[in-house]
This record gives structure tokens, C-alpha cells and sequence, in this order.
């Protein structure tokens, strides 16, 4: 039933630009690959970003942060992220840009979505619980409420027992 609902969606719906947010995980791998079936199907672009915060992850009570690492992440993830748009183009995608914000991640996949009139954001969710989620809260519950648009979420998926 729900894909009958998400097929009827995405056929009345007009998606020309899709906004995919990555963290480098499993899900956002999904989210991405999923994405990029969809903006084929659709003949839309696709922009992956990475969006990071400062000073995470969190430092000792009394210290500042270290610049020297910020720099080393910021770099990290333009070159993960660089990787990733190179290895889509060469499997044949090439409708595809990497984009690297320093901020709150959930605002900065919202204010890019907003920036370039994205029509859906896929994203991954871990799916955590409890205190973890508690502690850590959940970026992608943030983004569906607060996003300009439609967001499908991806979970990473289930191992078998």
C-alpha cells in the first residue's frame, strides 16, 4: 500500500532537483543510491551534501576547540565528498554536485534545499532509540519537520538473524 502511495506521489510530482544529505554511512550509501534511481527516472540533478559542525566532537569542559582539527575534518569530508560526486560520474550519473556546509547539519540540508528550490530530500536515518536518540537527536527527524519540501528517509538496512 505505502508504495502504491509513494508511486501515485512521485508521478504527479514534479522533481527536477533532489537534495541527498550525507554523512558517509550506510543509510545515507542507500539514500543516495535510491535518489539517484529516482533522478534517472525523472531526468533530475542531484546535489549531495555534507554538512558538519565545528568543535564536534564535543571537547573537555574548559577547553577550546582545536582549529587544526575542524580543518582536518572540513578536509576530509571535501575529499570523501569529491570522491563520491567523481565515482557517481564515472558509473554513468552525471547530473551530480557535492556540497560542503560548516554548520548545524539539519539546518544546512534545509537552508540549501530552500537555496536551490530542491523539490525532495532523500536522507538516511540510523534509526537509534532511547537515550542514544535522546543524546544525539536525530537529524533527519529534524529536517522531515522543518525541510521545504517532501523528505524520504532511508534506514539502513536490516540484517537478517
Amino acid at each position: 500500500m505505502l508504495a502504491k502511495l509513494l508511486h501515485r506521489f512521485l508521478v504527479m510530482a514534479s522533481i527536477r532537483k533532489i537534495v541527498v544529505a550525507h554523512d558517509f554511512s550506510e543509510p545515507a550509501g542507500r539514500a543516495l543510491d535510491i535518489a539517484l534511481d529516482l533522478a534517472s527516472r525523472f531526468g533530475a540533478s542531484v546535489t549531495v551534501v555534507y554538512a558538519y559542525e565545528l568543535g564536534l566532537p564535543p571537547v573537555p569542559f574548559g577547553m577550546d576547540p582545536i582549529p587544526e582539527l575542524d580543518e582536518r575534518n572540513a578536509r576530509a569530508g571535501r575529499a570523501a565528498l569529491d570522491e563520491m560526486v567523481s565515482r557517481t560520474k564515472a558509473g554513468g550519473f552525471s547530473a551530480i554536485e557535492g556540497v560542503l556546509r560548516e554548520g548545524v547539519p539539519w539546518t544546512e540540508i534545509d537552508a540549501l534545499a530552500e537555496e536551490i528550490h530542491a523539490d525532495l530530500i532523500v536522507m538516511g536515518t540510523h534509526g537509534r532509540r532511547g537515550l542514544t536518540h535522546a543524546w544525539l537527536g536525530s537529524t533527519a527527524e529534524k529536517v522531515v519537520r522543518t525541510a521545504p519540501c517532501p523528505v524520504l528517509t532511508v534506514r539502513a538496512q536490516a540484517h537478517a538473524s
